[in-house]
């Protein structure tokens, strides 16, 4: 077949982390067909984050649920799962990469007639797809996903995590942060402080958090930023009503104030990142901001941090990692979030703040 005229389907829709870690797939995907067209189904939301990837040329926007509490995207009007069935059969694709799991966007791609289909052999799918993969949980995601390039024998040439901002994007925020952060305290390191996660099981206890936050306002004189949407504002809220100290430096809430893509040129402009595990640990590693990532019951083997100044905060229970998958209520009710002490998370923050330049 010429490359020229050989049209690909990549499919991983909703949240952002997962969005964000198919970059080396979809990087060595364009190094081995640099001439074809590749085109990505994502969701309206997460898709942004990846949107001026540069090895994608059609980005297909899928949604037809309202089930994450970060997935939503007013405006945009809902489509059945029928109607992507008809778009995507209009478009002729010769081959399908399904990365996500789910029994649905595999039959999404047999039902389009896409001739070739490739992924994981998960939820009971495997009969609708012509090349079947292994999915490791003890492996990291980037490298399961590319584990599906291997096995279409493709050869896999790097894996880092990478992304794109816009000089505007930058400017928008760093128009906001001048607005914001006092001018006596522009020049020192700021923190992103990072307290919620689309599962609130994931999220650390917010008196801890209070601790932290005092910590690194008076002892190690940052200025410490709240991001989040706008309806994350409230936890920071909470946070702030348990700090019992006055604060030297106060912290910045911006919940609300940017748009996804904003988010990513923040994060750039910041100096480290701690938070529980979530898409924005994710967003740090891709512009390659220093992580703390608190994990409690997913595994930090598969989700940990792709950037190598990171330092995962965790315990190690014998029910660790249970993936959240488990259906009856945990009997240890999430000790393994709670049992993380203050202490852990600022041996972990110092250890990072001390290692840059």
């Amino acid at each position: 077949m010429n490359n020229k005229k050989l049209k690909i389907l990549v499919m991983r829709y909703r949240f952002i982390g997962d969005t964000l870690l198919t970059v080396p797939f979809l990087r060595n995907l364009r190094y081995a067909y640099p001439d074809v067209q590749i085109d990505m189904l994502v969701a309206p939301v997460s898709g942004e984050i990846i949107e001026k990837c540069p090895y994608v040329d059609n980005f297909i926007y899928f949604d037809t649920t309202k089930k994450h509490r970060y997935e939503n995207k007013e405006g945009l009007e809902k489509k059945t799962f029928w109607t992507y069935v008809k778009q995507l059969k209009k478009q002729k694709y010769d081959k399908a990469y399904v990365l996500k799991r789910s029994f649905s966007s595999a039959f999404l791609a047999f039902a389009a007639g896409i001739k070739e289909r490739i992924g994981f052999d998960t939820e009971g799918r495997g009969f609708l797809l012509t090349k079947k993969v292994k999915y490791l949980e003890n492996r990291h995601e980037i490298d399961c996903f590319l584990d599906v390039l291997t096995a279409d024998g493709i050869d896999v040439r790097d894996n880092y995590l990478e992304n794109w901002i816009e000089p505007c994007e930058t400017q928008q925020v760093q128009n906001v942060l001048n607005d914001c952060i006092a001018p006596e305290n522009r020049e020192l390191k700021k923190v992103i402080v990072h307290a919620t996660s689309g599962n609130r099981k994931k999220e650390w206890e917010k008196q801890k958090w209070a601790q932290v936050v005092t910590w690194l306002s008076n002892e190690k004189n940052v200025q410490v930023l709240f991001n989040g949407t706008k309806n994350d504002s409230q936890t920071y809220e909470e946070i702030m009503s348990y700090v019992k100290d006055d604060l030297k430096i106060s912290p910045v809430n911006l919940c609300g104030k940017f748009n996804l893509r904003q988010t990513l040129a923040f994060t750039k402009l910041c100096d480290l990142i701690v938070g529980c595990d979530s898409g924005n640990l994710h967003i740090a590693a891709s512009v390659g901001v220093p992580v703390v990532a608190i994990f409690g019951p997913m595994n930090p083997v598969k989700w940990k941090p792709a950037i190598e100044k990171s330092v995962v905060v965790k315990t190690d229970l014998p029910c660790q990692p249970c993936g959240l998958k488990k259906k009856q209520a945990c009997k240890r009710d999430f000790q393994c979030i709670k049992d993380i002490n203050v202490d852990m998370v600022k041996s972990a923050v110092q250890k990072l703040l001390d290692s840059l330049v």
